[in-house]
């Protein structure tokens, strides 16, 4: 059997393999083609655009934070500084497993399940490529624990940042206030360049008021990093502009003397200058600690002084709102004299009640027995309520009320601080509007003592006696005194605070009802005689009991059998030396009772300080 044989075509597995390598050469060519062009884009067309990425892996800009302005007193004490402090930051967009990190942090730092939810606060509303606080105010230990493994956490980092302190504690807190981290609903409202370093802002005080010039303007700074993010070279900087310096008013001298005198009590106190306006002291007890605020209060802690029947929170110099009581009764005496209801001689005898024209209802006088026979003089230096009911009737509430409102009672004093409080002084058409009834004839008699549905608050009082001192001139009250810029040291006062300049009496009677308030503190049956002994200097004032609730008819009150926190207030304002005023005083003690014995012995004190200097712990 023969086999057949195939013989090959090498002719034709030649073209074969010719094509094959031309096209695989094609393809080749093709490939080169496409990487040159794409080469050519990205290094010629677009060179620009991957260069700033390039660089941008390497080179940050960084905000620079401003350093906030210090407050200082009228002295140069320093009330509002800057430390240092050591504080633990993470960029979130640099860490693989956040859980894991923060784990393995607790093993060397001590966080606390408070910093772990203030941090989940701010994560939620701050960029992931932002350092955002776990921790503030690292100890040394700490530091040195962290950098020994800190190559262990990429994206957390150990700053040094200026925290707000407040040396004094407690003094002064409700008129300087305190700084705390920025929140949500600030967030909103902030300009987010300027505050893109800043993690604390004014909450309360003359911190929040003055915020814009306390704060300054932020840097920028352009730093080169390497792959971990870590800073290798500053390349260029445009420094942040310092906040201002604040200089205050208050004189934190006599703001000791004056809150060491009130201690132990609920109330108020508040001095100024009459001649500038200026606030001497400002005075709300009990208070707190700014510094617990600063860095973010503890739930538990925060809880104990919002939920305290002591109101420490509470500012209730500027937000207090008192019936005056007697306090008004020298404004009222001046309105009698200027409108022609009453002549300062007239004598009208005092039982120890006041009875309407064909009405049963007695309105009583603090004096059970009564006071006898009272002029002006006499009725103002011993308080006799029967004789300013019967001004009262006489001038009548639309009157009295137009009249008192002139002094600023009813309405904001206009304060640097935020959240002053109103006050009230009625009228029979607010009684309309917003009792929706008719005003009735004993309504204006117990408004003529202070007492009803007038209401003031303690800086009210003050503000009102310095525009008694001078004759009309009304100065709306200044806590700041001036500014300092920290870069140059120069000085700018604050613009003027003459809120009202007319005279509203006659200087004759502005000098008489002066000269009956001097009686009360000197004269010899005036209601604050006490605090006149042996002083050095002449003062006037008012002694003023506010009722916190009525009592019937045939009812007497005896201090000892009511709740102490239902007692009456005890109220004083003054003014020293009367031959030239520098200082007004208004004090308010809350169910402390008499205002003679409980409150005018405080005012003497602060008048005291403020005068002959006697105490100077702070200098």
């Amino acid at each position: 059997m023969i086999s057949r044989v195939t013989l090959r075509d090498h002719l034709r597995e030649t073209q074969l393999f010719s094509s094959r390598i031309i096209a695989a050469l094609l393809v080749i060519l093709l490939c080169a083609l496409i990487l040159v062009v794409r080469l050519i884009y990205l290094q010629v067309v677009d060179y620009e655009h991957y260069k700033t990425l390039s660089k941008n892996n390497r080179v940050n800009l960084v905000a620079v934070p401003p350093t906030r302005g210090l407050i200082f007193d009228r002295n140069g004490v320093v009330l509002a500084e800057n430390l240092p402090s050591f504080t633990l930051e993470i960029v979130v967009e640099k860490i693989v497993d956040l859980d894991a990190t923060l784990n393995k942090l607790k093993e060397i730092i001590t966080i606390t399940a408070e910093d772990i939810a203030q941090f989940d606060k701010l994560r939620q509303r701050s960029a992931s490529f932002k350092a955002i606080p776990l921790r503030y105010q690292l100890s040394q230990q700490e530091v040195a624990r962290f950098s020994v493994r800190q190559h262990q956490f990429s994206g957390v980092d150990v700053h040094a940042r200026l925290l707000r302190y407040y040396p004094l504690g407690e003094l002064a807190v409700h008129a300087i206030g305190y700084v705390g981290r920025i929140n949500e609903s600030e967030q909103q409202v902030l300009d987010q360049s300027n505050y893109s370093a800043t993690s604390h802002i004014g909450k309360t005080g003359v911190e929040k008021y003055y915020e814009a010039v306390l704060h300054g303007q932020v840097g920028v700074r352009e730093v080169e990093t390497n792959a971990q993010g870590r800073i290798l070279r500053v390349l260029s900087e445009i420094a942040p502009v310092p906040g201002k310096n604040l200089y205050l008013n208050l004189d934190i001298n006599v703001q000791a003397v004056a809150e060491a005198a009130l201690a132990g009590q609920r109330g108020a106190i508040v001095a100024i200058n009459p001649k500038s306006g200026g606030l001497i002291a400002l005075v709300s007890l009990p208070g707190y600690d700014p510094n617990l605020f600063v860095n973010g209060i503890t739930s538990k802690l925060y809880q104990q002084l919002s939920t305290s029947l002591d109101k420490p929170l509470f500012n209730r110099a500027i937000k207090g709102q008192y019936p005056p009581g007697s306090t008004v009764k020298p404004l009222i005496a001046l309105a009698g004299l200027e409108l022609n209801v009453v002549h300062e001689h007239k004598s009208i005898f005092c039982p120890g009640w006041y009875r309407l024209k064909n009405r049963s209802h007695k309105y009583r006088d603090w004096k059970r027995g009564g006071h006898g026979n009272m002029d002006m003089e006499d009725a103002i230096a011993e308080s006799c309520d029967v004789y300013f009911y019967d001004l009262a009737q006489n001038l009548g509430i639309d009157r009295m009320s137009s009249y008192l409102a002139l002094f600023g009672l009813g309405s904001r004093t206009g304060i640097d601080i935020l959240g002053e409080a109103s006050g009230l002084m009625p009228t029979r058409a607010w009684k309309r509007r917003v009792k929706k009834e008719v005003w009735y004839p004993g309504e204006t008699l117990i408004t003529g003592i202070g007492q009803g549905f007038a209401l003031t608050s303690p800086l009210q009082l003050a503000v009102a006696t310095a525009a008694l001192v001078n004759n009309g001139l009304f100065l709306a009250p200044r806590v700041v005194a001036t500014t300092q810029d920290q870069l140059s040291n120069e000085v700018e006062p604050l613009t003027s605070n003459v809120k009202q300049g007319s005279q509203i009496a006659s200087k004759r009677h502005w000098g008489r009802v002066i000269a009956m308030m001097e009686e009360v503190v000197h004269g010899p049956r005036g209601s604050a005689r006490s605090i006149g002994k042996n002083a050095p200097y002449r003062m006037a004032g008012k002694t003023g009991t506010a009722q916190v609730f009525g009592i019937k008819q045939d009812e007497r009150y005896v201090k000892e059998e009511v709740a102490q926190r239902l007692r009456d207030h005890a109220l004083f304002i003054a003014f020293a030396p009367v031959e030239d005023p520098q200082i007004v005083v208004a004090v308010i003690v809350e169910n402390g009772g008499s205002g003679g014995s409980m409150a005018a012995p405080i005012a003497r004190q602060v008048m005291d300080q403020y005068l002959l200097q006697k105490v100077l712990p702070y200098n």
